[in-house]
């Protein structure tokens, strides 16, 4: 899944009657971009580590994310510095963060930018 697609995804799983009022997907993005792998000197959105934004409520969000590797020993502190940063975007007040392995997290999943910023490509 591309980063459109989880952008695109989320942006549907707005409710359209708190549009005006809601924290956008972008603010949660920009969130998201300060919380980096320990391991790879990127931020955890560009790695593809997200896999879903899911804005429930106006200040409610579901996030499903994943790591490089399910031995990461820092996994449970990546949670609590996911939530933590989307704390602090305006309007929410409540972030679930869901921690999966299927599909398993690849390169691939890199943002085209961080492939090459890695040399990957």
């Amino acid at each position: 899944m591309s980063i459109a697609d989880i952008q695109e995804r989320a942006v549907l799983a707005t409710p359209q009657a708190h549009a005006a009022t809601a924290p956008t997907i972008d603010a949660i993005i920009a969130a998201l971009r300060t919380v980096h792998d320990p391991e790879i000197p990127v931020n955890i959105y560009d790695l593809g580590l997200i896999y879903r934004i899911d804005l429930k409520e106006p200040t409610a969000v579901d996030i499903t994310m994943t790591l490089t590797a399910p031995g990461c020993p820092v996994a449970g502190e990546m949670l609590r510095w996911v939530e933590t940063a989307v704390l602090t975007v305006d309007g929410i007040d409540h972030v679930d963060v869901s921690l999966v392995f299927d599909p398993p997290w690849d390169k691939s999943r890199m943002s085209e930018e961080t492939q090459l910023e890695l040399g990957l490509l």
